[in-house]
């Protein structure tokens, strides 16, 4: 008997993992889990009820630790696994997280263990590219202000005046700051438009074929100054947070747009408040931002921004991707093969 532990939510529901897991796991299974109230409340940041080493997470510690007691896997999306709750688990020996970073996960911990995790890199990079393209859109060709306008019963014809209406794609130049899962099926996407295209990302190279379809790399200060709209797509590290500083916004193109999809800590919110209020930059469509639920009550009030909750990434096709990436490398897992997507 197999005994697999699920803390899933409203998003990655149980019954999602405990599908995939019915249709490839051959062995006798006895599946207990909980569902978190995530999405419906927000995630702990660093530094809250789990320690300083996780982050991005929901959950009860004291009940995934009840939940974890006689488990051999666990699988989970956003649930605490701090070294307390993986300790706590004397029969744990895989831990699936069904997202692109194991942030929730005190990988060292498992690793002291000798606790295999898993995780799914780029498991919404569609979802997100998506969005992207059409966060631009919406900011670039007006649709936000005018959806706005209408709402509140004010026809803006004037939004069709010369000096007033959006560029066409085809005329402008994306630039590209990330090119990992995201940023490059943004690229994919954006070729059709016929827009310049330039990323700027020192760990890669561009491919044959992109190089082919007139996509350029440069690096960032040439990509800030030449960009009508900069979208990012780089990962939290030490050396990314607070990238978009005032000295970077100063840097860029008169009149451009700053698109983010990634992560808020990226940003200097302050900076780009004054930016989009001075005419700096034209606009702003902004998924993530530096304290979540949005709490900067200067960005929700300016005209010229596009904002959404946090929800880039999701899809309905995202969940059962996930789940059924995981299921795939837990039987991978359990016949002795090397993991797909290991994280230690």
């Amino acid at each position: 008997m197999l005994n697999i532990a699920i803390v899933a939510d409203q998003f990655m529901k149980a019954s999602f993992f405990e599908k995939a897991l019915g249709e490839r796991v051959k062995d006798q299974l006895s599946v207990s889990s909980m569902e978190t109230l995530w999405p419906d409340e927000p995630v702990v940041g660093r530094d809250g009820p789990a320690g300083p080493l996780i982050c991005e997470y929901c959950g009860d510690i004291a009940a995934i630790k009840a939940l974890l007691a006689n488990a051999d896997i666990a699988i989970t999306h956003l649930g605490p696994f701090p070294r307390e709750v993986i300790e706590a688990a004397p029969r744990l020996r895989f831990i699936g997280v069904s997202r692109g970073g194991p942030v929730n996960i005190d990988v060292g911990a498992a690793r002291d263990r000798g606790i295999k995790v898993a995780n799914v890199p780029g498991r919404n990079a569609s979802a997100v590219a998506e969005f992207t393209v059409g966060a631009i859109l919406a900011e670039t060709r007006l649709i936000t202000k005018g959806h706005v306008a209408l709402a509140r019963g004010e026809w803006r014809g004037d939004l069709y005046r010369a000096d007033r209406t959006g560029e066409e794609l085809s005329r402008m130049t994306v630039g590209i700051l990330g090119y990992s899962h995201v940023g490059q099926r943004v690229v994919r996407l954006l070729k059709p438009f016929g827009c310049r295209i330039v990323i700027c990302d020192p760990y890669v190279k561009l491919t044959v074929q992109d190089q082919v379809e007139g996509v350029q790399q440069a690096d960032l200060n040439t990509l800030l100054a030449e960009s009508d709209v900069v979208s990012l797509h780089v990962r939290v590290t030490k050396e990314t947070i607070g990238m978009i500083s005032a000295e970077r916004i100063a840097a860029m193109k008169d009149g451009a747009y700053l698109i983010n999809t990634a992560r808020g800590s990226l940003v200097d919110e302050g900076a780009l408040v004054a930016a989009l209020k001075s005419g700096k930059l034209r606009g702003a469509a902004l998924d993530t931002f530096a304290t979540e639920p949005l709490a900067n009550d200067e960005l929700r009030v300016l005209p010229n921004v596009t904002l959404t909750p946090h929800i880039a990434g999701a899809s309905r096709y995202v969940c059962t991707f996930a789940a059924n990436a995981l299921a795939d490398d837990l039987v991978r897992f359990l016949a002795g093969e090397p993991l797909l997507n290991p994280c230690n």
